[in-house]
């Protein structure tokens, strides 16, 4: 299916590996201008190189803290309009409330709450001025699969996801359509880790990723490739009346029914 993303711009963040590095090379081989956003130059750099090289498209790279709003304006100012823009960047550490502090809880936020929404504000005047665009915030189902746990990423994502709602509900307005995405578990490098570390910590026992995945939908994890697809997807025309809401790609653990 041709998308017709050929010659936009794409702005993706937290793209130099995982679910932005993905879906930058997907809308790299759709046909787009990307740009790409991470915090450390070496990995952001390599990042555009690799995907150019596969692609034959035109990759920029930029290097920048998106948890500071000086460094976001900067962003915006240097590489100006865009078609697309994805938010991605931000992992916040799991912990229950008494487990974090305000710092922890600031820091947390500051990249992926106030990140997302500095950003957006930003593009959606820029393209609210030439009448188009597309805003696509990369969440997490953590806003319904509400986690004791993870308690400063599910508040975060329920707040992204109202966000998100709200802004998208009206922005047919101003031509913009805005609408998320809330991936599960993820086969990255971070989600072995962090499922590794949790079986470490209930059991003692480290178990390899194979075993660990077993209990997931399918036995598996989703590929950073999947969620690309639907990123691509929403910002093509082939979407042109989604606005306003989420999709949730985590083969069903959002809707699964709990027993006590």
């Amino acid at each position: 299916m041709d998308l017709e993303l050929n010659g936009r711009t794409a702005l993706v963040t937290g793209a130099s590996k995982g679910i932005g590095y993905a879906t930058a090379r997907l809308l790299a081989e759709e046909g787009c201008r990307v740009v790409i956003v991470a915090r450390t130059a070496d990995a952001i750099e390599a990042a555009a190189r690799r995907i150019a090289e596969e692609t034959g498209a035109e990759v920029d790279a930029l290097a920048a803290d998106l948890s500071v709003e000086e460094e976001r304006i900067r962003v915006v100012e240097g590489i100006g309009d865009v078609d697309v823009l994805v938010n991605n960047a931000g992992a916040i550490p799991g912990g229950t409330l008494l487990e974090f502090d305000d710092a922890s809880w600031k820091a947390a936020w500051d990249l992926k709450v106030f990140g997302y929404v500095s950003l957006c504000r930003q593009y959606y005047a820029r393209m609210k001025a030439k009448g188009s665009g597309v805003i696509v915030n990369v969440i997490g189902n953590a806003a319904e699969a509400l986690d004791f746990d993870y308690i400063c990423g599910s508040t975060a994502n329920a707040g992204l996801n109202a966000f998100t709602r709200a802004l998208g509900s009206q922005s047919h307005r101003d031509g913009i359509r805005v609408v998320g995405i809330n991936p599960g578990p993820v086969e990255t490098e971070r989600l072995v880790t962090l499922m590794r570390k949790k079986s470490a910590a209930r059991t003692g026992n480290a178990d390899d990723w194979e075993r660990l995945k077993e209990p997931l939908p399918f036995a598996r994890a989703a590929t950073p490739q999947e969620i690309a697809a639907m990123v691509a997807m929403l910002a093509s025309d082939r979407s042109a009346y989604t606005s306003g809401t989420i999709i949730t790609i985590d083969g069903g653990i959002a809707n699964q029914s709990r027993t006590f």
